[in-house]
């Protein structure tokens, strides 16, 4: 058996939307399509047949990947003890030795977002940062280098302002 994966509440529920419409939509959709290009007749020259039975293969393949991964996620869903310390979850206020203030949340690694600024548990960044309390002054390693990061806030709720 795997290990539990981590994920937020909001993180599992996209997931698994991402399989209902996959499984109920689009798979039904495609393999209409599919089934009209081939009754068409001569299928080795048939784009739409031929692209579609691809299409069909990447989709059930995306299907058993979510299905398996589904089992094996751990859903973090309560705040920890100590909110003044970083987590699984937590929404995190960092200012670097420039001055520049960076606004970052922990989450799964199938949920990252650098856009979001939503980092995954597994990223060094990340693994830098767990357990350390506001206030304190991290160490963080980042791919472009480390840098020196002073924790200015956590929480475990998200920011009302960015």
């Amino acid at each position: 058996m795997a290990d539990k994966v981590y994920i937020t509440p909001q993180g599992v529920r996209k997931l698994r939307d991402e399989l209902n419409y996959l499984w109920r939509e689009e798979r039904p959709e495609v393999t209409e399509k599919v089934s009209q290009a081939a009754a068409l007749g001569d299928r080795s020259e048939n784009a739409d047949y031929i692209y579609g039975k691809k299409r069909l293969r990447e989709i059930d393949k995306r299907i058993r990947y979510l299905t398996k991964r589904l089992d094996n996620l751990e859903i973090v869903d309560r705040k920890p003890d100590d909110q003044d310390k970083i987590f699984f979850g937590a929404w995190m206020k960092l200012e670097d030795e420039h001055g520049v203030v960076s606004h970052l949340r922990i989450v799964g690694a199938d949920e990252f977002d650098l856009k979001k600024g939503w980092i995954s548990l597994e990223s060094p960044m990340a693994k830098s940062l767990l357990g350390k309390s506001k206030g304190a002054e991290v160490r963080v390693k980042r791919p472009k280098g480390d840098i020196e990061m002073t924790i200015l806030d956590v929480s475990y709720d998200p920011w009302t302002e960015k």
